[in-house]
């Protein structure tokens, strides 16, 4: 251990103790090692990886971000669009879900409407809403689930509807 020149001279007059020159020592060494800066160990690997997750969770939270986005779109295309019903109208039926038959009182001149695909039935978290059918084919764009009937328009009635 090379000593101090200064150290050994206070150790031969006597000022100093071995235990005070080693405890000077000990702390000078872990100032030392305080200073020095401590090198991450990570791994090349492992930032690739930590890399890889973090584009996934950004894609994956994209992806949410776009869904809530439509599902907002489809609920203001159905609250702007909505026809009245008339409870004690005639039942109109019609399937769900390729199995399950349901049905919606609406107006006589409603089930015509909805019967030559000018009116559609869709799905909101209310129930079902009657629509007109340009509504529905935006929401069919959106989320071809949500809507439940829209039956295809002959040309005579489209451009009957149209003047």
């Amino acid at each position: 251990m090379g000593n101090n020149p200064l150290q050994a001279q206070l150790l031969k007059a006597g000022l100093v103790s071995k235990k005070q020159v080693s405890k000077v020592k000990q702390e000078l060494y872990q100032n030392r090692k305080q200073k020095e800066p401590v090198k991450p160990t990570v791994n090349l690997a492992e930032q690739v990886a930590a890399a890889e997750r973090s584009r996934e969770l950004n894609r994956q939270l994209a992806e949410e971000k776009k869904q809530h986005e439509l599902q907002a779109q489809i609920k203001q295309l159905i609250e702007t669009n909505r026809l009245k019903r008339d409870g004690r109208g005639c039942p109109y039926y019609f399937v769900v879900q390729g199995k399950k038959i349901d049905r919606i009182f609406v107006a006589e001149e409603m089930t015509e409407r909805l019967s030559r695909g000018l009116l559609a039935i869709v799905r909101s978290k209310d129930g079902v809403e009657v629509v007109p059918a340009k509504a529905a084919q935006q929401i069919a764009e959106r989320d071809p689930a949500a809507v439940l009937v829209l039956h295809e328009a002959g040309k005579a009635e489209t451009e009957e509807a149209a003047s």
